[in-house]
């Protein structure tokens, strides 16, 4: 059954909810990818984000979902390379939020599920369906590459996701991208070279 689920920044300043949600409107992944990873890093907090192999648990959904009520002030967005998502977050406590692509047109969030309370979330959300992106995993104690599971029925989910969204409309309903310009709802953060490089080292190291 559809429920509202309330998303907060660590200390409370930035919230809201995402609206509407269950297993059947969006699609719980865990992203293994570099750029994930490195978020957490740039953010400090990798080791809240992440899990032991450097997963992020994600809910894709509908951007027109997400409602901000309290401290949008402190919403904030960056990109690892100039050609990279948008990754949003509360710069009150470097909270990550998700992210969006660098256009309303492709309609989605990855909501990072470290902004919802554990019990309700997996009430709402479901189970992880899919592990993508695996190549960038960390090796276990053992040496033992991760296997992608689930990875193919996850895109195919992505991507009803997203066709269902862009014939409802919802790309003009985000909270992420103004509606008159259809921009940035703020101006994103391109890291510098050198910073991406110590970003990365972090990540590699760790």
């Amino acid at each position: 059954m559809p429920t509202d689920l309330p998303i907060r920044c660590s200390c409370g300043t930035l919230r809201g909810a995402v609206r509407g949600v269950s297993p059947s409107r969006g699609n719980r992944v865990t992203c293994y990818c570099g750029d994930c990873q490195s978020f957490a890093h740039f953010l400090g907090r990798a080791g809240e984000i992440l899990d032991p192999r450097g997963g992020t648990d994600i809910f894709q959904t509908s951007p027109a979902r997400v409602a901000f009520t309290q401290g949008r002030e402190r919403l904030a967005a960056m990109r690892l390379t100039p050609r990279g998502l948008l990754r949003w977050y509360a710069d009150c406590c470097k909270s990550p939020v998700g992210n969006t692509a660098i256009t309303r047109e492709l309609p989605f969030v990855g909501l990072i599920c470290l902004g919802f309370d554990a019990a309700s979330r997996d009430a709402a959300l479901g189970p992880v369906r899919g592990h993508v992106n695996v190549k960038a995993a960390k090796p276990d104690a053992e040496g033992r590459r991760l296997r992608a599971s689930g990875e193919l029925r996850s895109i195919g989910r992505f991507a009803r996701l997203v066709l269902l969204a862009r014939l409802r409309g919802d790309q003009k309903a985000s909270p992420f991208f103004d509606a008159r310009t259809a921009e940035p709802s703020v101006t994103p953060r391109v890291l510098a070279e050198e910073e991406l490089r110590e970003i990365v080292c972090r990540r590699d190291a760790f």
